[in-house]
């Protein structure tokens, strides 16, 4: 939209000068699209973002980019103010940023973007990119609308925004890759979305880094190839923009221009659906391109104001400053390797540590179970010996009992035979007390005689 069109659209929205929330005055329509509108807003001397959003439409995109931005929290994400309702609409609050890369490029004269600049903006978006992904997020809306450039002190960096259609593309705990699904409705935006989104195949990490390699491409040729098609239905035109950007080799696409284009659309067109990109390998390339024509990362653009035309001295700078950079760039592969290393050990270290407290589980059950076998073996024991202890004591008491009962018979029969012999003593006596003659009945009478008793 251009600015007569943007400032009577201003002059006939009603919301233009009204208190939201009582603190945030609406001052200005940035854009509106199918998900909303959005506004600039000022509380005191500070300036958002404020995206509104109809709650009967469906979508509910804007709780989710409000939820993924205050996860990601982070470099060249836009920070989020908060997220509430205000009648039927979700409400988004946000920091304020510049322009998108679409309008910047539109405004170009020529409607290009000199690779010096479109460098400068890869190796940012790689960086971008490499945060979010190493955060388990995808974007799968990578189109120039979403890239933005900051303001104020921040307007020579590049931010990411519009994280409606973003979601997680692993587990953060487990770093397992969420299924691969087929024939998937795309999501996303067709003329930049890669060729396998367009085949209704699952997104991941490949997915946005292709994305951004036509976006970049895009900026350095003024059209792709597949941009404009007529077709009858929207179907039918993604199936045609998918079949044209499959049949357009990387070397056809990026004809013209430095090899290290069609190094980075063909490396990310061969990733596989769970592989790790070399987000390292990627960033060089940019700057690899940047060195070659004498330049370094240093975030001019074809839109500054003080972009200068290259001299002599200034190559000679750049010279100085490109020998530092590489300098650094041979550091950082240097730890990248030192820290893939660490990562390799790490990962043996906990595989062993794994094996190691598998056997020690292994080993502390058959300790359990030898040491449980051991108790009840004891008890076994115990109980035995206890069952042993009672017939022992039990055999003695009759023993005991059958001695005293023995001894008590032995001693009845003396008692008896006493009490007889008295009484054959008496009666002996008694004989020969009252009789006059008798036999004698002693035992020792053996002769058997008659024994006068006097």
């Amino acid at each position: 939209m251009d600015e007569q069109k943007q400032s009577q659209s201003n002059n006939n929205d009603p919301l233009i000068g009204t208190v939201l929330f009582n603190k945030y005055l609406l001052v200005k329509k940035l854009g509106e699209g199918s998900f909303g509108c959005i506004y600039s807003a000022k509380e005191n001397n500070n300036w958002y973002a404020i995206k509104f959003e109809n709650k009967n439409n469906g979508q509910n995109l804007l709780e989710n980019e409000a939820y993924i931005m205050s996860y990601l929290n982070g470099p060249r994400i836009p920070s989020v103010k908060s997220f509430g309702y205000s009648g039927d609409y979700n409400v988004l609050i946000m920091e304020l940023m510049g322009k998108s890369l679409e309008d910047l490029f539109e405004n170009l004269p020529n409607k290009k973007m000199s690779i010096r600049c479109v460098c400068n903006l890869g190796y940012q978006m790689m960086e971008i990119m490499e945060y979010i992904h190493n955060k388990h997020i995808i974007h799968r809306d990578i189109k120039p609308d979403n890239f933005v450039m900051g303001k104020g002190a921040k307007s020579k960096y590049l931010y990411l925004l519009d994280f409606g259609l973003s979601k997680k593309y692993r587990s953060s705990s487990t770093l397992k890759h969420y299924p691969l699904i087929k024939r998937k409705k795309l999501t996303g935006t067709a003329r930049y979305a890669s060729i396998n989104a367009l085949n209704g195949i699952t997104q991941s990490r490949r997915d946005d880094l292709e994305a951004i390699g036509y976006v970049l491409m895009y900026f350095l040729i003024g059209k792709l190839p597949w941009q404009g098609m007529v077709n009858k239905n929207k179907d039918e035109r993604y199936v045609r923009i998918m079949e044209v950007k499959r049949d357009t080799t990387p070397e056809q696409l990026c004809q013209g221009f430095p090899h290290e284009f069609e190094e980075y659309v063909s490396y990310t067109r061969n990733l596989e659906y769970e592989q790790q990109p070399d987000y390292t390998y990627l960033k060089n390339l940019f700057i690899k391109v940047l060195n070659n024509d004498g330049y370094i990362l240093d975030y001019y653009y074809d839109w500054d104001n003080d972009v200068k035309t290259m001299t002599t001295t200034d190559t000679n700078q750049n010279l100085i400053l490109k020998n530092e950079q590489n300098k650094d760039i041979e550091k950082n592969i240097v730890i990248r390797q030192i820290n893939e290393k660490i990562i390799e050990v790490e990962d043996e270290l906990k595989k062993s540590n794994k094996q190691i407290n598998q056997e020690n589980d292994i080993k502390e059950n058959e300790n359990n179970f030898d040491k449980k076998q051991t108790e009840i073996e004891i008890e076994q024991n115990i109980k035995i010996n206890e069952n042993n202890e009672n017939n022992k004591k039990e055999e003695e008491n009759n023993n005991k009992n059958d001695g005293e009962k023995k001894c008590e018979d032995n001693n009845k029969n003396i008692e008896i035979k006493n009490n007889k012999d008295e009484g054959n003593e008496k009666n002996g006596q008694r004989i020969r007390r009252h009789e006059k003659y008798a036999i004698c009945g002693y035992r020792n009478n053996v002769d058997n005689k008659c024994c006068v008793i006097i």
